[in-house]
This record gives structure tokens, C-alpha cells and sequence, in this order.
């Protein structure tokens, strides 16, 4: 029997996940050329590796390859955002209204005090969005629905790259913020039917500051 070493994980999955933050902080904007030559100079690389890497990002949705132009950070587009949020609103309506039925004590505990921390982050806008897609990903995991969640954290790509324009829109984080209360009222008195009503007006509404 031959024992199999485990190894680091690859090379271009490290690279993909270095641009990926780098899009999520806007460093590389929407529209933006990524310059292969300059990044794998910079990362001390060839540029195999950061090709592969390109083509994870561009099976995610957040970078698109032009042909003979190269690799571009991903514009989306209103109807792109509309389309991302309605399908959240589906997904994650669904998730809460499992929740409700099923979840814990132990679980909406939990869940409880990542909102209680939440309401201590309004003051800081990065952490609140921290935070807040913390609070929803625990739903989903409490729901767990593995190819649920695989279609979410897909789609969550996506909204982060217009995910500045809505969190820093006047007051959203003070509306978000009651819409999450509203959410974890109706989770703990495990009504699935409010539950999911909650997070489809949380999207409705996120959806009108995003765009």
C-alpha cells in the first residue's frame, strides 16, 4: 500500500485567490485590463499558473476573457444585479424557512449572537459587511443544502463586485441592520413563513440600493 503525501493546495488557486480579494477591495475596478505580464512579475510567477487562475476566476463571473484582448474584471450590468438578487431572494427565503422549522436552540443561538455583534459594527462599514454575509452563510449551513450553498457562494461573487454602491449607500446599513433583526425575531419564534418573507424584502431592498 503506497502512502499518498497531501500537498499545498495549487498554485494557481493561491493566485486565484489573491486577485479575487484584490477585485473584492476594487484595487482591479470593473472594466479593469489585468496586465498578466505585470502580475505575474509581481507575484514571482509564470504566467501558466496565473492563466489558470484567470480561468477560475471567469468560470465564478468575475473576470470575463476577451478574445485576442486578454482578461477584463467583470461589469455588471443592472439586469446582472436584478438577476443575482432575485435568485438569492429564492435561495436563501428557502434556507430560513428550513431554519425555522428545523434549527437548534443551539443553532439560533449562535446565530443570535453573530447578529448581536453585528449591531456593535454599524460604525464600520467593512466589518459590517463581514458580518452580515457571515449571518447568511450560517443559515445556509444550519439549512444544510451542500448544492444550495455551492449556487449561493456563486452568486455572492457576483454581487460583491457592486457590493460598494449599496453598502455605503445613505442609511442602508441602518436598514439592513432591521431587516436582520426582523429575520432572527422570526427564526427564533420558528415561523418559517415570516422567516422567508423577512429575507425576500432584505434582498427587495438591498436590491433597490444596489442599483
Amino acid at each position: 500500500m503506497t502512502t499518498k503525501t497531501l500537498t499545498p493546495s495549487a498554485l494557481y488557486e493561491q493566485v486565484a485567490e489573491q486577485l479575487r480579494q484584490r477585485i473584492f477591495q476594487r484595487e482591479l475596478e470593473p472594466g479593469a485590463w489585468i496586465d498578466e505580464l505585470k502580475i505575474a512579475e509581481e507575484y514571482g510567477i509564470s504566467r501558466t499558473p496565473l492563466r489558470e487562475a484567470l480561468k477560475v476566476l471567469a468560470a465564478e463571473g468575475l473576470v470575463t476573457m476577451k478574445v485576442r484582448r486578454g482578461a477584463y474584471v467583470t461589469e455588471v450590468s443592472r439586469k446582472d444585479i436584478s438577476d443575482v438578487y432575485h435568485l438569492l431572494s429564492l435561495l436563501e427565503a428557502d434556507a430560513a424557512g428550513v431554519v425555522a422549522e428545523q434549527a437548534t436552540d443551539e443553532e439560533l443561538q449562535h446565530l443570535a449572537q453573530t447578529h448581536e455583534e453585528l449591531k456593535l459594527q454599524t460604525a464600520d462599514a467593512e466589518r459590517f459587511f463581514a458580518l452580515n454575509e457571515s449571518f447568511h452563510m450560517q443559515i445556509l449551513e444550519i439549512a444544510n443544502n451542500r448544492w444550495r450553498n455551492q449556487l449561493v457562494a456563486d452568486l455572492r461573487k457576483v454581487m460583491k463586485l457592486n457590493r460598494h454602491k449599496s453598502l455605503f449607500k445613505q442609511g442602508r446599513i441602518e436598514d439592513s441592520l432591521a431587516e436582520h433583526e426582523a429575520i432572527m425575531q422570526a427564526l427564533l419564534q420558528r415561523d418559517p413563513k415570516q422567516a422567508a418573507q423577512a429575507v425576500r424584502l432584505h434582498f427587495g431592498n438591498g436590491l433597490q440600493a444596489a442599483v
